[in-house]
């Protein structure tokens, strides 16, 4: 199945402003996202926001629904959360850990999750390891099976990291985790609306995204996979009485289902960009979206590579859509903000945001293009064009 890409630009108002490329942070909302938002932000104001959401309830309660569609999941087995940080934390921290302990992880790691396991090192002695990589620098299954002892208390890593191209073998690592029956904590953050993620083929046991990337969804959105098995031993870190119903004055009773991981109040309007987000990426097919963001992804490579003082540091046989770049001597910060003056959004990824992959490869701060099917051939080719002038003309 190929997309319609005029049609597909045609739903997304951005376009006409800006060359998107800055997917990975935050991805241009189509048009039927923003206008199920307002539809009921302009609700919330004509009616109340208890009545809107009562109005609404059906299709808020079908997000749920939306969202097991896209991972292959049980619509018992998400929970809705403001970002992916707090699902992925309060998954996490739901985990008892002891001294001695091991905790898994991938030498890519994002730092808001490093940080995570340093303080519950910290806190109960447990001990963090780093799988080794391959020589493409992707982590290596074999590796991680010759790691695995009873020590081993969980898996945590990250598919895409949020720099350097990389995709994890999120399902090799799965099929491991489940022989050993070690839990396995996947972030999926950039991997989810620009490829299929299905945990099922996945074998994680825990997953966390967001809404506002790839799967262009509002910012604020984020969801959580909890697999019914392990959700029966998993009381979240900080629950409510919607959480946790209570039911005599000394008692509390844990919701069945995963949405024992939210909290009574809630984004009503973001939550329905959410669901109508996830329902537009799966009428085009996560195969066809992958495919696209393949193709132009390489493209760009292919051309940034012919750019003098430009170095691409992605890793891998197989990128993602995100392509990561130094550029000589010339400050990142500098250029991004050229380029944006000139229409181009791009980011600034820094070492501290995957500390460990950034030491062992001395990195700087690098310059992080990341297209999606939205984006035309064109855009990328004249992107090259600009970057190439715009460098050529501070040498």
């Amino acid at each position: 199945m190929s997309l319609d890409v005029a049609a597909l630009r045609s739903d997304t108002p951005g376009v006409a402003h800006r060359v998107h490329l800055n997917n990975a942070g935050a991805g241009l909302m189509p048009r039927p996202v923003l206008d199920a938002m307002l539809g009921y932000l302009t609700r919330e104001a004509e009616i109340g926001g208890y009545e809107a959401a009562a109005e609404a309830a059906g299709t808020l309660d079908g997000v749920y629904d939306s969202i097991a569609r896209l991972l292959g999941a049980e619509r018992d087995e998400i929970a809705l959360t403001e970002n992916a940080t707090i699902a992925w934390q309060l998954a996490f921290y739901a985990l008892a850990f002891r001294p001695g302990d091991r905790i898994l992880t991938a030498r890519a790691e994002y730092a808001a999750n490093y940080v995570a396991f340093l303080q519950v090192a910290r806190r109960t002695g447990a001990v963090i390891e780093v799988i080794p990589d391959d020589p493409n620098g992707v982590l290596d299954p074999e590796a991680l099976a010759a790691m695995i002892d009873e020590r081993v208390k969980l898996i945590a890593i990250t598919w895409v990291p949020t720099n350097g191209g990389l995709r994890n073998p999120a399902a090799a690592v799965g099929r491991i985790a489940r022989a050993h029956g070690v839990t396995y904590l996947l972030d999926a953050c950039q991997a989810v609306g620009q490829m299929p993620a299905r945990v099922d083929e996945l074998g994680c046991d825990i997953l966390s995204a967001t809404g506002r990337k790839f799967l262009r969804g509002p910012r604020g959105t984020g969801f959580l996979y909890v697999r019914r098995d392990l959700l029966r031993d998993l009381e979240p870190p900080m629950i409510d009485h919607f959480a946790a119903p209570w039911i005599a004055p000394d008692r509390y009773e844990l919701r069945r289902d995963a949405r024992r991981f939210e909290t009574w109040e809630n984004n009503y309007a973001a939550r329905l960009g959410l669901g109508r987000a996830v329902d537009y990426a799966l009428a085009l097919g996560l195969d066809a979206i992958e495919t696209r963001c393949r193709a132009l992804s390489a493209r760009l490579r292919d051309g940034l590579r012919g750019v003098p003082s430009v170095a691409v540091h992605d890793l891998g046989p197989d990128p993602a859509a995100i392509v990561t770049i130094s550029v000589g001597d010339h400050d990142p910060d500098a250029v991004k903000a050229d380029l944006s003056r000139s229409g181009y959004n791009v980011s600034v990824s820094r070492p501290s945001s995957t500390l460990l992959d950034a030491q062992a490869r001395r990195l700087p701060a690098l310059l992080r293009a990341s297209p999606h099917y939205y984006n035309t051939e064109d855009e990328i080719d004249r992107f090259v064009a600009a970057l190439a002038t715009l460098l050529s003309g501070r040498d």
